[in-house]
């Protein structure tokens, strides 16, 4: 049988019809639904987790990947919006913050705050780095994944599996050196921010300056790591989530 879009674009590991609130979490460059497999374990059934598979990338290798991270916005927000019969809240990990922030803004110009956005491991979208990852070569982007550590090592030493990895990961990173932030009014929805102390790529200035998007609330948490200080931090910033949106539930 063949998947409906809306299947093809959001992954419901763990159903939960009686769930206060939805939470759609959005992969970093080269990252997959799946990576949010324990988030959605954790949460459940509190929260229903929604995550997102972006074309190009496993069950989904045959697609065009999108090179644009308002192109991924505009293709997601419908799909999104169908899920509005319940509060909302967004989580995006690095690239997927970028796109986390700009469908918020896309829910809100439809008449849809969202409970939260959480940003994990990337710079607010006024603070703009140039950035030209996506141009190096095939050994030039797989040292780059090795220095930052979202990988694991096994897939990273299986060269035939990285070479078929390496289409999407690239329009990722397209996606993401190129987004450039196009200024507007704050969100009216509260911002949640999650960084690692030594990321090579975000500041804590830089973390710290996504209170200027957002006229509501604002918190910061800086963790022990570096870019993929999540994969040792998971379940603390998974539950930092969870009580935040059940706050914004009961509210």
């Amino acid at each position: 049988m063949t998947a409906s879009p809306a299947d093809l674009w959001i992954r419901t590991y763990h159903p939960a019809a009686a769930a206060g609130a939805k939470l759609v979490c959005l992969p970093h460059a080269g990252g997959s639904a799946s990576y949010f497999f324990p988030v959605s374990a954790r949460l459940s059934p509190a929260v229903e987790v929604l995550a997102v598979q972006y074309p190009g990338r496993q069950d989904r290798r045959g697609e065009r990947c999108l090179e644009s991270i308002a192109e991924l916005a505009d293709a997601l927000t419908p799909y999104l919006l169908a899920h509005a019969d319940r509060p909302l809240a967004l989580f995006g990990h690095s690239m997927g913050a970028s796109l986390a922030f700009e469908l918020t803004r896309r829910l809100e110009d439809r008449a849809v705050t969202p409970l939260a956005l959480f940003v994990s491991g990337r710079r607010a979208p006024s603070r703009h780095h140039v950035e030209t990852t996506h141009q190096l070569d095939d050994e030039g982007l797989l040292r780059e994944l090795r220095a930052l550590g979202g990988t694991h090592s096994s897939l990273l030493g299986d060269d035939e599996l990285m070479r078929m990895a390496l289409p999407a990961i690239r329009g990722d990173y397209t996606a993401a050196e190129t987004y450039r932030w196009v200024p507007g009014p704050p969100l009216r929805t509260p911002i949640h921010v999650h960084t690692g102390r030594s990321d090579p790529r975000v500041t804590l200035e830089e973390a710290a300056a996504w209170c200027e998007h957002t006229t509501a609330g604002f918190s910061l948490t800086p963790y022990s790591g570096g870019h993929f200080y999540l994969n040792d931090h998971a379940a603390e910033v998974t539950d930092a989530i969870g009580r935040v949106i059940t706050a914004g539930v009961a509210a």
